[in-house]
């Protein structure tokens, strides 16, 4: 089971260690199917791209205007930012048990309110709620796996879910009511039941709770999603929130934000590709609606039909990559993932500037594109359940929650920031 897990023994980053040992003694309660826990995160991909063919009769029907209604949208993408980490500590220091009953009640309640409520303040409320939930059961899945393999199928059902998602939206609006679009995230509660009859355990961090530490982690997370709306005031924000927690950890290095965490010498890299792949394979998915109906002529359906297949296999696709690499040096992860995704990046801006312009409507230019999307899409899908596998592995199993949520954190920044960065270039 563990071998997975262990990196090559001849990369000096993954050598064995203390942590490689720990990682043999995990889990010492019933081991949870990797596939009830794929159902447990993947309808969190539901809350951030379900709604996005929806929300003009969302709009039509409460009598705003779209932007207004795309607060539900942002609610949930900051819930799912500061709720990684908190519902992850909640699981370090109050047990699975306690976390997995916390969030389903959370997604729960939100669900309640999209679903009877149509107001947009309780909308706005109730995604929120379910945005806090979703993190929290996707992080307790990826930390409940025991294997490179069922950490693939995790993430592989995020990535999968998210590419169908807007199509799912649509078809689920049309056979019953926008409403329930935004009631989706809710199928991650179908999994509660069989995940905690395994009775999973996670040995829990016997500190004091830090709630300054909690305080100065929201405060960063939240500046950090406002960046890209109002960088001047979200980045000084972001900046003393960030220097006062750095401050506090050195402080209370057992505290909220684990140090054992910050100091793995895996973390800091893992975590920056992370973000670096989200930012790519997000901004793509935004950057190529309006290049391919503005540039190529096409029909907003015809893209969204289009689009789907590249990030469909990549989600697929994923599953595989990841328990391959499993035996894969650390360094050449490190490497070969961003690649991928710049790659990516860079053929779509060429053929943006170059074939686009040129009148390349019924040329190559389009399929280059959705390849470049194929390219971002699978370097994302798989480098987000490979750098998570080893980061879990290299950290004590009592902060593996606090390193999933923390990891995860960065991955979502990532997500955040890649439609901003995308608006601005194409837009």
């Amino acid at each position: 089971m563990t071998r997975d897990f262990l990196p090559d023994a001849h990369s000096r980053l993954t050598a064995r260690s203390p942590s490689d040992e720990r990682v043999a003694q995990r889990r010492p309660g019933g081991q949870a199917p990797s596939g009830w826990l794929a159902l447990l995160a993947g309808p969190m991909s539901f809350g951030i791209a379900g709604p996005a063919l929806v929300l003009p009769d969302a709009a039509r029907d409460l009598g705003l205007t779209t932007a207004a209604v795309t607060w539900t949208v942002t609610a949930y993408g900051w819930a799912i930012a500061v709720g990684t980490p908190l519902m992850a500590g909640l699981q370090s220091r109050r047990g699975t048990r306690t976390a997995l009953t916390t969030c389903t009640t959370l997604i729960l309640l939100g669900t309640i309110l999209v679903v009877t409520v149509p107001l947009l303040p309780m909308l706005v409320a109730g995604s929120a709620l379910q945005g806090l939930g979703a993190a929290g059961l996707t992080t307790i899945a990826m930390s409940l796996t025991t294997s490179a393999r069922a950490m693939g199928l995790v993430t592989a059902s995020l990535a999968t879910v998210g590419s169908t998602a807007p199509l799912a939206g649509d078809l689920v609006a049309t056979l019953l009511d926008w409403r329930a679009t935004l009631a989706l995230p809710v199928l991650s509660v179908l999994a509660v039941p069989a995940v905690l009859s395994r009775r999973p355990e996670t040995p829990l961090r016997q500190t004091r709770l830090d709630l300054s530490g909690a305080i100065l982690l929201t405060a960063l997370v939240t500046a950090l999603v406002f960046v890209p709306y109002a960088w001047q005031a979200a980045g000084t924000v972001a900046v003393a929130a960030g220097v006062a927690l750095a401050l506090w950890v050195r402080k209370r290095p057992d505290g909220f934000v684990p140090a054992v965490v910050l100091r793995s010498p895996l973390f800091p890299v893992a975590a920056a590709a992370a973000f670096l792949l989200a930012v790519a394979n997000f901004g793509m998915m935004y950057a190529l609606p309006p290049l391919l109906t503005e540039g190529a002529g096409w029909t907003g359906a015809q893209v969204g039909v289009a689009i789907t297949w590249p990030l469909l296999f990549g989600g697929l696709a994923s599953y595989g990559l990841i328990t391959v690499s499993a035996r894969v040096p650390f360094s050449v992860l490190a490497t070969l993932f961003p690649t991928l995704a710049v790659t990516g990046v860079a053929l779509a801006g060429l053929v943006a500037a170059t074939a686009l312009p040129a009148g390349a409507a019924s040329g190559a230019a389009p399929l280059a594109l959705l390849f470049a999307q194929g390219l971002t899409s699978i370097a994302a899908a798989s480098g987000q359940g490979a750098f998570a596998a080893r980061t879990g592995a290299a950290v004590p199993e009592a902060a593996r929650p606090a390193a999933m949520g923390l990891f995860n954190l960065a991955y979502l920044l990532g997500a955040a920031f890649g439609p901003a960065i995308a608006t601005l270039l194409v837009g």
